[in-house]
C-alpha cells in the first residue's frame, strides 16, 4: 500500500514583516533594534549568500535565491497574498529588502513550526 503526503493548505495571509521592516522597530528596546539592524546590514553586504540561504530553505537551486521566481514560489507555497507583478517590482527595485523580508519570514515560520 502506498502512503502519500497530503499537501498542507494555509489560510491566505500576508508576509509576516514588511518589505522595510528592519527600520520599523525603532521604538522598541535598543538591543532588539540593534540585532535586527545588524542582521539586515549583514545580509545586505552578503546578498549572494543570503540568496543561497533562501533557496536552500525552500529546497531550490542556489542560483534562484534572489529571483522573482523564488519569491513567487514562496508566496504560492504559503498562500501569501500578492502578485507576480509585485514580486517582480520588489526583487528588481528593492532586491536587498525583498531578500531580507523573505529571510525574516522564513525564520518566523520556522519558529512557528510552519516551515
Amino acid at each position: 500500500m502506498a502512503v502519500t503526503n497530503q499537501p498542507v493548505t494555509y489560510e491566505p495571509t500576508h508576509f509576516q514583516t514588511g518589505l522595510c521592516s528592519c527600520w520599523e522597530h525603532m521604538n522598541e528596546a535598543v538591543k532588539q533594534v540593534c540585532e535586527q539592524c545588524q542582521t539586515c546590514c549583514h545580509d545586505m553586504c552578503f546578498l549572494p549568500c543570503l540568496g543561497c540561504f533562501i533557496a536552500r530553505e525552500l529546497k531550490e537551486c542556489c542560483c534562484c535565491g534572489l529571483s522573482t521566481a523564488i519569491r513567487s514560489i514562496y508566496r504560492t507555497r504559503y498562500n501569501i497574498r500578492g502578485s507576480l507583478c509585485k514580486d517582480f517590482i520588489a526583487t528588481t527595485f528593492c532586491a536587498p529588502c525583498a531578500a531580507c523580508q523573505l529571510k525574516r519570514d522564513i525564520e518566523r515560520r520556522k519558529m512557528q513550526g510552519l516551515l
